[in-house]
């Protein structure tokens, strides 16, 4: 099926574009496979991040929009991504960077488009245990800014994924929370009820 990706805010997209677009944003980067990059560098497949604060007493995991990635393609494949952060001027470029979880990304994402069911795609940071999943929701008319993982959505870490969690193995929500919950330090990811 395919993944309904979110859009992500204009101002965001034009950020990008704008640090692509600016030879001193590119090379204070430094990104090697971006300065390496022959031909045009185009952001696609924006995908909001969100981050894993907490879960409350009631197992409710309590999340907040940390930005928008964008995979920075350059001919058949991406080689690095940007992320945009929100300032209290609106959406703004942030940084460029590359590494294993671009790469990490686009497998999950190619693997998410054989499932039976349609999602939209998202990105879940899990900061206490240096993790990153793709975030799959759902609800694919949902703003793509806001929610919270149901206990349904699947979550596919990435790789590098922490030690005794497989990477790009789907697990319901239901299933991965209580794990990462009991691995996580208590006081980062386990809170009062909300």
């Amino acid at each position: 099926m395919p993944l309904h990706v979110p859009p992500a805010p204009a101002p965001a997209l034009r950020s990008v574009l704008t640090a692509l677009s600016s030879p001193t944003a590119v090379r204070e980067a430094r990104t090697p496979s971006l300065l390496r990059a022959q031909g045009p560098a185009t952001p696609e497949l924006p995908l909001p991040v969100h981050v894993l604060d907490r879960v409350t007493a009631e197992g409710v995991p309590a999340t907040r929009l940390a930005g928008w990635r964008f995979l920075i393609r350059c001919g058949e494949r991406a080689v690095a991504a940007a992320e945009t952060m929100l300032t209290p001027d609106g959406w703004a470029f942030s940084h460029f960077f590359e590494g294993p979880y671009i790469t990490s990304t686009e497998h999950a994402l190619r693997q998410a488009e054989t499932l039976p069911q349609p999602y939209q795609p998202r990105l879940l940071s899990v900061p206490s245990l240096y993790m990153l999943t793709l975030w799959l929701h759902e609800d694919c008319t949902a703003d793509g800014s806001g929610g919270h993982p149901a206990a349904t959505d699947l979550l596919v870490p990435l790789a590098p994924a922490p030690p005794g969690i497989a990477a790009h193995r789907p697990h319901r929500v239901a299933e991965l929370l209580p794990v990462l919950t009991n691995r996580a330090t208590p006081t980062r990811l386990l809170g009062s009820p909300a």
